[in-house]
């Protein structure tokens, strides 16, 4: 089932996203993952996927075919392009038709100093018109958007262009980079509906359980951290119970807000732990 035909169906959608492991040996965990992640009835999962010369990015495809075959849950394979030329692009399209895979969230790609990056794509939008004019309707297309800008883009009229852009090349939903703070989610949402971006705009939860881990993904998002966010990675960082519940229950406040504006679900950035997943979704198992 395609995203477009998941979001006409719910009001609000739940999906998880997952990376595949680094090491071989630790593909028998993704199984253990899966099955926890399968009892919670997710409407999709995305995988993530590599740079150029990752032999992660077979895993990916490993992974969604589960995915769909043994779980029966959709999967959603991020495709990124700057480190993909054409023939290369149009071989990972071909192992996902054959793997049944439907959704398709194109990416750029995040710069990587250790690889050379090529020509054929060297944004996302160039992507997804790509994809579009090969494959037809055979996938549905999903791009990323920035609520707080791209690191890379000057200000946030260029980001609302570049988002009009993918949905013009044929992106039928947005899928949001992660946020702290809710109203620029609403302000980025206001400012989409009037450049008329009228796909699904879905945001992007990363619960802030692990003080390292989300310094980190700001420092390479461009996010910002709230006050109120940044005490709690201060006081509670070094204490990984506290911090979970503190991280927990910030995430939970966000989402419960987020659905009450009427947003049309929510994608959580789970880091392949189920747990967390689990605690979120039985957290607002009364108003999805």
């Amino acid at each position: 089932m395609k995203l477009t035909e998941i979001y006409k169906k719910k009001e609000s959608v739940i999906s998880f996203e997952i990376f595949p492991p680094k090491r071989d040996e630790e593909l028998a965990n993704i199984d253990a993952t899966l099955d926890e992640l399968a009892l919670l009835k997710p409407d999709y999962i995305s995988v993530t996927f590599g740079a150029g010369g990752t032999s992660n990015n077979n895993k990916t495809i490993d992974i969604a075919r589960k995915i769909k075959e043994q779980y029966k849950i959709e999967p959603v394979v991020h495709l990124t392009g700057l480190y993909y030329d054409v023939t290369e692009i149009d071989e990972f399209v071909k192992e996902l038709l054959d793997a049944g895979v439907e959704n398709i969230l194109a990416l750029r790609g995040d710069i990587n100093p250790n690889v050379p990056a090529k020509s054929d794509f060297p944004y996302a939008a160039k992507l997804i018109e790509y994809i579009k004019e090969t494959t037809g309707d055979a996938f549905c297309i999903a791009g990323g958007c920035y609520p707080e800008n791209h690191p890379d883009t000057a200000n946030s009229v260029d980001e609302i262009r570049y988002a009009k852009a993918k949905v013009d090349a044929g992106a039928e939903v947005l899928l949001s980079q992660l946020f702290f703070r809710n109203r620029f989610f609403y302000d980025y949402v206001t400012h989409c509906r009037m450049a008329d971006i009228n796909v699904p705009i879905t945001p992007g939860i990363m619960p802030p359980i692990n003080a390292k881990s989300i310094r980190r993904m700001v420092d390479l998002c461009g996010a910002s951290l709230p006050d109120f966010t940044d005490t709690i990675l201060n006081k509670y960082g070094d204490n990984k119970e506290a911090m979970l519940d503190a991280g927990m229950a910030y995430a939970t406040a966000q989402i419960v807000d987020l659905l009450a504006h009427g947003c049309d679900g929510v994608h959580l950035y789970i880091m392949n732990n189920p747990k967390v997943a689990k605690r979120l979704c039985d957290s607002i198992v009364n108003i999805i």
